[in-house]
């Protein structure tokens, strides 16, 4: 909901701020005063083009922004994000969060250079503004709902009011899975010859490296046992001096020496022998604590002789040795990484081998994902026509109120025919239907797509009719959109203008409400009004040149302005009955 939008230096406005109602908010004034500066600040602040020509003459920049409440971010019905919750997703993904639950959104269109777009403070792309606003703001004016004769807005519009956000999900989860299966159908029936080397080199290494078969740390283990083969005298003379000196009996069984375990032995039973003060028991504990560590040592030494290396193994490590070396160069650096390439390639290898088993089971899965996407299609297509039914329905019985009897609206949701020029026609990404929004503006007019057959003011009667008729999917929203309505009242007058203006109350009540309007009949229901004037410019400052103003008429100011609405004076007569529409203009 728009709470605050604020306007400095746009064209003949110097400076303006409004705070709409959050039901219905009228914009009043004379023709040529500028109300349709108000549209283009809401425009640029959409992501809307920038015009530099429109910056206030002797300013350098114009700057707008609008503070939007997004209210609590709940679910829709059938499992649909609500509406804050998308705004909330596309700020965030902006790097953008709100503050109190308020987005500022604002930009500034200098004199000369690029305009900038700004977020709660944060510069972001113009899109950005055009994805959140697509969220917060819709307008129908004369030029921008002619954006709806687009066949995907209309179809958007029935999803909307159909409220088929799981039969859809389901179909776009359905199409995803075919449209994956048919690019790697794709890919394999349309192999270059570097796809088809590729997979031999791929076929190939695989083979080379299963025939070496190597084992993770392998290559470190044979390394380490040649070293010991190749090492092998040194190894021995030296573990055989050390053992003769630490037990000569461990290298000649004659020898009558004490070993160095005996004699620590001796030493403790000396200390322990020792029956007087001192710490000698706690030498022999520590001496015995040595010798356990010493037998261990000696037990370890006399297994390395008992080691034998035949010389003859030697050349079959080296070979060992090398074949894994050659793996590792190529596809390390270490054996690990070997085996993860090659179980890696054996998955890409069976997307580039084409081979024709391969592409028949392919194919006929494709045939099942088919079957299942234009199930899940067809699904969706029933409950788009059960839509289309009602709201056409609905639509038409809003516009004979709207002062267009005869007018009618048909919705038309066509399964597609014929061939295609895809192989998973007649389906796309939004189902099998094709969906076109087909209006009569009155009896005996042809029937022509909707932006072809109705002037601007028809059009915007129409799009208060389908907003209407949709209102319902707006009540359960905490964060309800704000529609802006422009030259709706055109060709309007009489009982139907005081019905146009109950309409737009009645829309008022599940979503906020801005019209742009003439007709006091219409004004007259606004919670809120406000009147755009234009002054002529001051004498002591002629470089100011003419300047718009906009300011909340409330009390007897908003009676007088009702009253210059409908007879063009502030006579008694005027003035009692606009104190009498006023009364009168309530739900």
């Amino acid at each position: 909901m728009l709470e605050e939008l604020e306007i400095r230096d746009l064209g003949p406005i110097r400076h303006a701020l409004l705070t709409p109602a959050p039901g219905m908010t009228a914009i009043t004034g004379e023709t040529g005063a500028g109300k349709s500066m108000l549209l283009s600040a809401i425009k640029l602040i959409s992501g809307g083009t920038a015009d530099s020509g429109r910056v206030s003459a002797g300013a350098k920049e114009s700057w707008t922004q609008g503070v939007f409440a997004l209210g609590t971010a709940k679910p829709e019905r059938n499992g649909d994000d609500g509406r804050g919750s998308r705004v909330l997703a596309v700020a965030r993904n902006a790097g953008v969060e709100p503050e109190d639950g308020e987005l500022f959104l604002s930009r500034v269109v200098p004199v000369s250079g690029r305009s900038r777009a700004v977020v709660n403070g944060r510069s972001v792309p113009r899109a950005v503004l055009g994805e959140l606003a697509g969220e917060l703001v819709t307008i129908h004016g004369q030029a921008d709902q002619l954006r709806i004769a687009a066949s995907a807005r209309q179809r958007e519009f029935l999803d909307m009011v159909a409220g088929d956000e799981h039969e859809l999900e389901r179909y776009r989860k359905a199409w995803d899975a075919l449209c994956a299966l048919d690019d790697r159908l794709e890919r394999m029936e349309h192999q270059e010859a570097s796809a088809r080397q590729q997979a031999d080199y791929l076929r190939e290494s695989i083979d080379r490296i299963n025939r070496v078969d190597p084992q993770p740390g392998e290559d470190d283990e044979l390394k380490a046992r040649r070293s010991h083969i190749e090492h092998a005298a040194d190894i021995a003379q030296g573990v055989s001096g050390a053992l003769g000196a630490l037990d000569a009996s461990q290298v000649n069984v004659d020898t009558d020496d004490a070993s160095a375990s005996e004699l620590i032995n001796r030493a403790v039973q000396s200390l322990r022998s020792i029956h007087a003060d001192g710490n000698f028991a706690e030498l022999a504990n520590r001496l015995e604590s040595i010798n356990a560590d010493l037998s261990d040592v000696v037990y370890s030494l006399s297994r390395q002789l008992d080691v034998e290396d035949d010389m003859d193994d030697l050349d079959e490590l080296n070979a060992r040795i090398h074949e894994l070396g050659e793996l590792t160069r190529r596809w390390g650096p270490t054996l690990a990484d070997v085996i993860a390439w090659r179980d890696k390639a054996v998955f890409d290898m069976e997307d580039l081998d084409a081979s024709p088993e391969k592409i028949a089971e392919l194919r006929q899965e494709r045939a099942k994902l088919f079957d299942d996407a234009m199930a899940a299609a067809e699904r969706l297509s029933a409950v788009r026509r059960s839509a289309a039914r009602s709201l056409a329905a609905t639509v038409t019985g809003e516009l004979s109120s709207l002062a267009m009897d005869g007018a009618e609206l048909k919705i038309n949701v066509a399964k597609r025919e014929g061939t295609g020029k895809t192989a998973s026609w007649p389906l796309d990404a939004n189902g099998c239907d094709d969906i076109s929004f087909m209006f009569t503006p009155y009896e005996g007019a042809p029937e022509l797509p909707m932006g072809k057959s109705a002037s601007g003011g028809e059009l915007s009667r129409l799009m208060l009719a389908l907003e209407l008729s949709a209102a319902d999917r707006h009540s359960g929203d905490a964060s309800p959109m704000t529609f802006i309505f422009d030259e709706v009242d055109a060709g309007v007058g009489g009982k139907t203008a005081v019905e146009l203006g109950r309409r737009l109350a009645r829309l008022a009540a599940s979503a906020q409400v801005i019209v742009v309007t003439h007709l006091a009949q219409v004004a007259s229901w606004a919670d809120r009004q406000f009147v755009v004037t234009k002054e002529p410019p001051d004498a002591d400052d002629d470089a100011v040149g003419v300047v718009t103003t906009v300011e909340p008429v409330e009390g007897d100011a908003r009676i007088r302005e009702i009253a210059r609405m409908l007879s063009g004076s502030e006579s008694e007569a005027s003035l009692d009955h606009a104190r009498e529409l006023l009364d009168s203009s309530r739900i």
